[in-house]
């Protein structure tokens, strides 16, 4: 049975039936889980960091071919090929653009000016307030509880802070799996919810069965939040190699990051040159040491050791809380289904004023 539609200014914005987000995770959110999410009524988002120009414009057309529905792409704001990708969005007809970093004004001014819907994501009130008054269309808030790279402030608090602050339709990411964390992002007064775990723990992943095992594994002491794998706090599994990278010391550490940067130029059809400028606009945003911008060429390869080739012992997995909370696989439609329809029970049971 399909769940009721729940109207939010989200689903308004972006021409979705549900207010639920899917994440843009690099070497997970790819053609195959973003229209299986679109095709449920949810918020698709595709990850572009990890692909090249041309992956992204094949990627864009895949899902295209797959779905009608709307969808988004994330984008990195300062990397050196942002306006090809944004160029790439434009041309195909995307309707978002989301974003790691903050986009700049006129980045948002061109995007708004074709069409596309803009959402920055952010992990901080001042920031949320920068890109509003930017033009942002909407912003996602993601909580110290989200996976991947986050903050110290938990969604409860980092929430209510945002929504007070800014007019747009605040999303809420870090912590929710299910309709009663959607109820409860609602009733803070977000638009709907932004899930990235709950997303890969699907049976449309591609996310290989070995890894996907590790995560239903896995308790909330499981998760964990280290600097080592890039030098800014990441939260992922606790693994063997987490362990060994907190052992390890400074010099092992940035011969890691060379070597990963050599393999991730390869990969991505980078030039070093194009790398340098990368490392500069990382640098000058996140006020970062040059170690720091280094070790964050650990990342994406990390990631796609055990995202793409199923190598748990090699690779790093980025993981919410949440994680130690979810112990099943199912479609992107019975998830989405299920937590609307979850959302509809608790929402029944609320007392009446």
């Amino acid at each position: 049975m399909t769940a009721p539609a729940l109207e939010t200014p989200l689903t308004k914005l972006v021409g979705v039936r549900h207010p639920i987000v899917q994440t843009g995770m690099g070497w997970v959110a790819g053609p195959r889980l973003v229209s299986a999410t679109a095709n449920a009524g949810a918020l698709g988002i595709l990850a572009s960091a990890t692909m090249t120009v041309g992956q992204l414009r094949s990627a864009v057309r895949e899902v295209k071919a797959r779905t009608d529905a709307p969808f988004g792409v994330n984008l990195r704001a300062d990397a050196a090929d942002a306006p090809e990708r944004v160029r790439i969005i434009v041309d195909e007809g995307v309707r978002v653009a989301s974003f790691a970093l903050a986009p700049s004004r006129e980045l948002i001014a061109r995007l708004k000016d074709a069409g596309v819907v803009v959402i920055p994501s952010i992990g901080a009130r001042r920031h949320a307030e920068k890109v509003a008054a930017w033009g942002a269309d909407a912003v996602l808030v993601q909580g110290g509880e989200g996976g991947g790279h986050t903050g110290s402030v938990a969604s409860t608090v980092l929430l209510p802070q945002v929504v007070d602050a800014v007019e747009i339709p605040v999303i809420a990411a870090g912590g929710f799996f299910d309709g009663r964390g959607l109820v409860a992002a609602l009733a803070y007064g977000a638009a709907g919810i932004a899930m990235g775990t709950r997303f890969l723990l699907t049976s449309d992943s591609t996310v290989p069965d070995a890894v996907k095992a590790r995560y239903l594994l896995a308790s909330v002491a499981d998760v964990t939040v280290t600097t080592k794998v890039d030098g800014l706090p990441h939260r992922m599994l606790r693994s063997e190699l987490v362990d060994a990278l907190e052992r390890s010391g400074r010099a092992a550490a940035l011969g890691r990051a060379l070597r990963h940067a050599a393999a991730f130029r390869r990969d991505s059809g980078l030039s070093w040159a194009q790398m340098v400028r990368d490392g500069i606009s990382m640098k000058h945003g996140r006020e970062l040491s040059w170690s720091q911008v280094l070790l964050a060429a650990n990342t994406p390869m990390l990631l796609k050791a055990s995202m793409v080739d199923g190598r748990t012992d090699l690779g790093v997995m980025a993981s919410g809380q949440v994680a130690g909370l979810i112990d099943d696989l199912p479609s992107c439609a019975e998830l989405v289904d299920r937590i609307m329809s979850e959302a509809a029970e608790v929402l029944s049971r609320l007392p009446r004023c």
